[in-house]
């Protein structure tokens, strides 16, 4: 029933335009009453986003059950791979949706306040981390602003492309920039011990062994 609704308006927004097509329209063509629309979306704005309530509840479980080993910028760019994800499901339908969003400012902020909901969810999740740390608060409003606009950028491009680019590659990229830019560094390789490096001060002609025993004698091998 759900997915049938989905899929009615979508077909009438295409057909008449999304400000032309009302909840009458696509309970009739789905062919279920009103009571049965609402039942699955409180308007007609939520039918164009079915599917971000689900995704940001699997984003809030996904940082919930990270543990204190985990890297937090790791694991913030990680969560925002799940809403790639679901994007990806359905190309087809994340490009239309994309395309209505463009065209009608109130689809348009309708998405900035689910954004600005994920890129709370993400910040909250850093503030725990980084309750202890200077500028903790600050520190974890900027990341998680920073990792929602480098996804978004990447996500828009793919979109743009109508769906074939390679959207993960495109993602990664972008998440791979803000890691660099805000995740702890990965502990130092130790560097192999130096080995000695000795000077020896001779005079000139002075016969090698000479050399040699004040070399060893230097390093405490006499």
């Amino acid at each position: 029933m759900r997915d049938a609704l989905v899929a009615a308006a979508f077909q009438l927004f295409l057909e008449r335009g999304y400000e032309q097509t009302t909840v009458d329209d696509i309970v009739a063509l789905a062919g279920v009453g009103r009571r049965s629309f609402f039942r699955y979306f409180p308007s007609k704005e939520d039918v164009v986003f079915p599917d971000h309530e689900r995704c940001l509840a699997d984003m809030t479980a996904f940082l919930a059950e990270g543990s204190d080993g985990d890297e937090p910028v790791r694991r913030v760019c990680d969560a925002a791979r799940l809403v790639l994800r679901m994007y990806a499901e359905n190309p087809t339908f994340s490009v239309q949706r994309y395309r209505l969003t463009k065209q009608v400012p109130g689809l348009r902020a309708y998405e900035l306040s689910v954004v600005w909901r994920y890129e709370r969810a993400l910040a909250e999740y850093l503030r725990r981390r980084f309750s202890a740390r200077r500028d903790g608060t600050l520190q974890a409003d900027v990341i998680a602003a920073a990792v929602v606009a480098a996804h978004n950028n990447a996500l828009r491009s793919w979109l743009r492309s109508d769906g074939q680019d390679e959207a993960s590659a495109t993602v990664d990229h972008a998440l791979a920039y803000v890691q660099s830019a805000f995740g702890d560094a990965p502990a130092p390789v130790a560097d192999p011990q130096p080995e000695d490096v000795v000077v020896v001060v001779s005079r000139r002609g002075a016969p090698l062994w000479r050399v040699v025993q004040e070399i060893e004698s230097t390093l405490g091998r006499s």
